[in-house]
């Protein structure tokens, strides 16, 4: 523990702000980058200025703060989009395609296939082998409709 006491604590500030960074892209949520920065910020100023522990854990305290609630404030006003809002859904990249009826769709449910694919479907009454046009999905069902 002696080395840690003789550590010069605006190195503690550094190191606790790369150290947030770092988790803050292990664990996206777009929270502990404020923290990181103010971690940050307080080391330089514990470098800069001769202040002791305790004003620069209230300087950490009141940037986290000011932090925190300018980021909320920034991410609401620009929220970040996504680069492909289909991304991982995969019955919403196939609206627009054709598919065949594979089981009927009596009562609104049945089967299509598409590609080497087989879906649940929901819709409209189709017969076996009929084309059927994919609208949506909800959930692993295709929405369909006909042609």
């Amino acid at each position: 523990m002696e080395w840690f006491e003789s550590l010069a604590p605006h190195w503690v500030w550094l190191a606790l702000g790369f150290f947030l960074a770092a988790a803050e892209i292990l664990v996206p949520g777009y929270f502990l980058m404020w923290l990181a920065g103010a971690a940050l910020v307080t080391g330089v100023i514990a470098f800069a200025l001769p202040i002791g522990i305790p004003l620069q854990i209230v300087a950490f305290a009141m940037l986290s703060i000011g932090a925190v609630f300018l980021g909320r404030n920034y991410l609401r006003a620009n929220p970040v989009e996504d680069a492909d809002p289909k991304m991982n859904r995969r019955g919403m990249r196939l609206a627009g395609e054709t598919a065949i009826v594979v089981t009927a769709i009596d009562g609104g449910t049945g089967r299509v296939k598409h590609g080497d694919s087989e879906w649940l479907a929901k819709g409209c009454d189709a017969q076996v082998g009929e084309k059927v046009r994919i609208s949506g999905s909800d959930g692993a069902v295709l929405i369909v409709e006909k042609i």
